[in-house]
């Protein structure tokens, strides 16, 4: 004969075993760094990094706020790249969004795209454009 023990008695020790003590987290919170590139359009002066700088100084909310960032988001030049540091609960996807959104208002949205280059980093390229041949044909 086996020996089972009853279901009910392993519920018990399960739930018994159960701390119900707060979960604490850690002090500090992981940071996230993204890089934009903008040298192709720097070199050519057809973007000025300080204005895009301060753009998205002036756009990135956090909190609901705009403008305030609260010492949770730094923003850096180094010459051609714009560098985002970032507590967590940050979107790279935001970034490219914000991007987009001032090439738009600089009105190069037609001329420039963004790239993600690697996991952490965006780059501006220009689209490419083939051979004009096509439109001269009637």
């Amino acid at each position: 004969q086996h020996c089972v023990p009853k279901l009910s008695s392993i519920q018990d020790s399960h739930l018994s075993n159960m701390s119900t003590k707060p979960v604490k987290k850690s002090g500090k919170k992981a940071i996230s760094k993204f890089t934009i590139d903008c040298s192709a359009p720097v070199e050519d002066k057809v973007l000025d990094p300080a204005s895009f700088e301060k753009f998205l100084h002036d756009r990135i909310k956090v909190n609901g706020k705009a403008g305030e960032l609260a010492g949770k988001v730094t923003i850096s030049r180094d010459k051609t790249k714009i560098v985002v540091n970032a507590e967590t609960p940050f979107s790279k996807r935001y970034l490219k969004y914000l991007t987009k959104k001032y090439l738009k208002k600089q009105q190069l949205r037609d001329f420039l795209h963004v790239i993600a280059s690697s996991k952490g980093a965006y780059e501006l390229r220009y689209f490419k454009v083939s051979g004009g041949d096509a439109e001269e044909e009637n």
